[in-house]
């Protein structure tokens, strides 16, 4: 699994890793029971602040994506969700906007525009 953060970017740097940890779980990148790397290690093969990185962590385990637990780290969680039908609606929508001639930042904007109005 390869993460990468982007420090110049305007999200935070927690925000972007929580992201890439949970696309990777939608991915099947990695799966339910798996372990993730120790905050440390992570931390520091992005260089960043373990903060950071707990932090990502505990957003995930929020949204019930992870489990944190003492002495062994954080591990995907076996309450995961099915992604599958979200993913394939998803393609509908990028199918479209590409067959409409949209950009990706356009689609992006509405896509943001339509979680707004929920």
């Amino acid at each position: 699994m390869l993460i990468r953060v982007d420090p110049s970017a305007p999200e935070p740097l927690f925000a972007q890793l929580a992201g890439a940890l949970r696309n990777a779980v939608i991915r099947g990148d990695v799966t339910t029971g798996e372990r993730l790397p120790t905050a440390k290690e992570l931390a520091a093969s992005l260089d960043v602040n373990v903060h950071t990185v707990l932090r990502a962590y505990q957003v995930l385990r929020d949204e019930g994506l992870l489990e944190l637990r003492r002495g062994r780290g954080a591990v995907i969680s076996a309450g995961s969700r099915d992604w599958t039908d979200l993913q394939k609606a998803l393609k509908v929508v990028v199918a479209e906007s590409d067959r409409l001639g949209l950009s990706h930042d356009a689609t992006t904007s509405l896509l943001r525009s339509a979680l707004r109005q929920e």
